[in-house]
This record gives structure tokens, C-alpha cells and sequence, in this order.
């Protein structure tokens, strides 16, 4: 990701799933296309894994969440992953 919009949600009460969907939403609304990858601080996961995470949207696509301790928590950036990976079919 080359370009991407910073979000910022410290919401205490909602869990993380809701604010990337918050943050997928304002950018759908705002660039016209969904994102498909967001990173957010580790200590923003539960788990302290390396592999990536896939959370699915409302309108049915999926953002790939990803650590990156340069993003402070209660951050995320988030955009659209312009590498096609040969994983997925």
C-alpha cells in the first residue's frame, strides 16, 4: 500500500472489528472503492501472531489486518493493497 487514510477511533466500548468497519465505511464513502488492507498497532490484536488477519465487511469484501508497530494505537491505516497475491484464488 503506497496511499492509504490514517483513522483514529479510541473508543473504549467497541471492539476492533467495529472501528475498522467505521474506518472502511467513512473511506468507501470518501474514495468511492473499498480498502482491502489496514494496520494497526500489535497490542491492538489479542493475538501476537505474524500472520495476517482477514475481517470481512458488510457489503462482503475483506480487509486484511496487519501489525506495524509505526502505527500508534488507536490508529489505522488503512487503503487499498495494490499486490496481487498468488494465494488466493
Amino acid at each position: 500500500m503506497n496511499i492509504g487514510m490514517l483513522w483514529f477511533d479510541n473508543d473504549p466500548k467497541a471492539e476492533i472489528n467495529m472501528k475498522i468497519e467505521r474506518a472502511v465505511a467513512f473511506y468507501r464513502t470518501k474514495y468511492g472503492k473499498s480498502p482491502n488492507l489496514c494496520f494497526v498497532h500489535p497490542s491492538m490484536l489479542q493475538s501476537a501472531t505474524d500472520e495476517p488477519k482477514r475481517l470481512p465487511n458488510q457489503n462482503g469484501s475483506v480487509v486484511e489486518v496487519r501489525t506495524s508497530r509505526s502505527v500508534l494505537p488507536n490508529h489505522f491505516w488503512i487503503g487499498v493493497n495494490n499486490t496481487s497475491t498468488s494465494a488466493e484464488s
